[in-house]
């Protein structure tokens, strides 16, 4: 699981006038905000000839992904489902899904704390989680930052959930929400009773 929080801020492309910024590793959340940026820095901008050619005039659909066609009990059907997985991530990096089970209002729900989560201090964010690329929490902007020449334009939270639950602990109804997307129903049940009862005891 994974999510970004969006900038927002109308910048112009980077000043040729100015000497860029030393690099210090800062969240794009915090830069955009920044009173005195005028122009997004060149550590962010990737250079003209690594843009790959427009396909926005494309006829095609985006790529739909039956989500219970994954599990399901037929395997001429689930091969295929899969192989059109596969040709969606190859061909176009993303894809929508239909019939994934969980409700408008979860979905709702993780934006909500995903939004409380990307407007805690910087430096609380900063400490969530392990800074190698294969920890199961990461907080960051690029997949490594130490090494990589050109940063991307995003925050991010990566969690994983396969096979060992992780979650940050701030803010405290991420857990929560994240709990009642991906546990079975019964661990669901116990936790939200553990989690109720402990929010009564802790007013």
């Amino acid at each position: 699981m994974a999510t970004t929080t969006p900038t927002g801020s109308p910048l112009s492309q980077p000043s040729l006038t100015h000497p860029p910024p030393p690099r210090k590793l800062t969240t794009v959340k915090a830069l955009s905000e920044s009173p005195g940026l005028s122009s997004i820095p060149s550590i962010y901008t990737f250079p003209k000839e690594t843009y790959h050619e427009q396909v926005s005039d494309t006829k095609e659909p985006i790529p739909t992904i039956d989500f219970s066609l994954l599990t399901s009990s037929h395997p001429g059907q689930r091969s295929k489902t899969i192989r059109e997985l596969g040709k969606a991530c190859r061909n176009w990096g993303f894809f929508m899904v239909t019939n994934h089970g969980v409700p408008e209002r979860m979905m709702k729900a993780i934006i909500e704390v995903c939004r409380e989560f990307f407007e805690l201090p910087e430096e609380e964010k900063r400490g969530i989680g392990g800074k190698h690329v294969l920890d199961p929490i990461r907080f960051g902007t690029s997949f490594n930052e130490s090494v990589d020449e050109i940063l991307c334009w995003r925050d991010y939270v990566k969690i994983f959930q396969h096979p060992e639950f992780h979650s940050p602990k701030k803010p405290p109804s991420f857990r929560f929400v994240v709990v009642q997307i991906y546990l079975p129903s019964s661990i669901k049940k116990v936790y939200s009773q553990t989690f109720f009862s402990s929010s009564q005891k802790s007013r």
